[in-house]
């Protein structure tokens, strides 16, 4: 006779009860007791599963792995163990989302952190080429307004100019009303495939707080333009100026680009004279 303790016996009678209770589910749509279990966030009937040699990259109806489920809801430690036992992070399901995609469209800060300290961190924030929309997790982040789920994204490295149908993740903060999120990734000089810049799509909002605050955002950094040097410059008789090496990238504010285009920029406000700037 087999003694069974208190806590292993909600353990058993938890992962019984899950696999009965759900076997109908299971036909539908092809998840299998783990899928459940990961999406519950049940560790114990998860461990078990695993022990018994459940398949931890096994695939539903819709292309999930139970990696999906766990990060989608948020469970950490059920994230981690599904990693410990080498599940893969860059399995797509049937739209095309990574489970990283997933835990970044909910917000889910922790389990992001968790995936981004993984051994596959740079090719999950490559591009994916099952996903012909270009949607990346910045995009999902961005959409939903996930503030730190982005800034997590930006410190791992994923290009912030990457483009989808729709154009940046800026473009989709601004359509979304985002404002934080806008301030965070504000570049209007990137446009979407349709040639529209953040500022083109935020005009055609309705006239809210948010849609007045994101176009100031935007008209506000229209009025600068990043430059590079072409040629050393050194103002050996203004100990106020800026000593400029060839290669350096400047933010010029100007109301007009005209002086841009021509061999020389001149700033008053921050009293320096360069030669041979051009337009980045």
């Amino acid at each position: 006779m087999v003694a069974i303790t208190s806590g292993s016996a909600c353990s058993v009678c938890a992962c019984v009860c899950m696999c009965v209770c759900l076997w109908w589910g299971d036909i539908c749509v092809g998840m299998r007791p783990l899928h459940y279990a990961a999406w519950q966030g049940k560790t114990e009937p998860m461990k078990m599963l695993l022990k018994a040699g459940s398949s931890v990259n096994g695939q539903s109806d819709e292309g999930q792995i139970p990696l999906h489920l766990s990060a989608q809801h948020g469970h950490y430690d059920g994230s981690e163990m599904l990693l410990q036992h080498q599940s893969n992070p860059c399995i797509s399901d049937a739209a095309g989302k990574t489970p990283l995609d997933l835990a970044c469209e909910f917000g889910r800060v922790a389990v992001v952190q968790l995936l981004l300290s993984s051994n596959m961190c740079a090719a999950m924030l490559e591009p994916k080429p099952s996903d012909p929309n270009g949607v990346s997790p910045l995009h999902l982040a961005a959409k939903n307004g996930h503030i730190d789920v982005i800034r997590l994204l930006i410190q791992a490295g994923i290009d912030i100019n990457r483009q989808s149908e729709c154009g940046t993740a800026l473009h989709q903060a601004a359509l979304c009303g985002k404002t934080e999120v806008v301030r965070l990734l504000l570049d209007v000089r990137v446009r979407n495939t349709l040639s529209q810049t953040a500022l083109d799509i935020v005009n055609q909002f309705t006239t809210t707080q948010a849609s007045r605050e994101i176009k100031q955002l935007l008209r506000d950094a229209s009025a600068a333009m990043q430059v590079r040097a072409l040629k050393d410059y050194c103002n050996n008789y203004d100990l106020t100026s800026l000593n400029i090496k060839a290669g350096d990238i400047i933010t010029v504010h100007s109301p007009d680009f005209a002086t841009i285009v021509k061999d020389f920029i001149y700033c008053n406000a921050l009293v320096f004279f360069v030669v041979a700037f051009v337009p980045i």
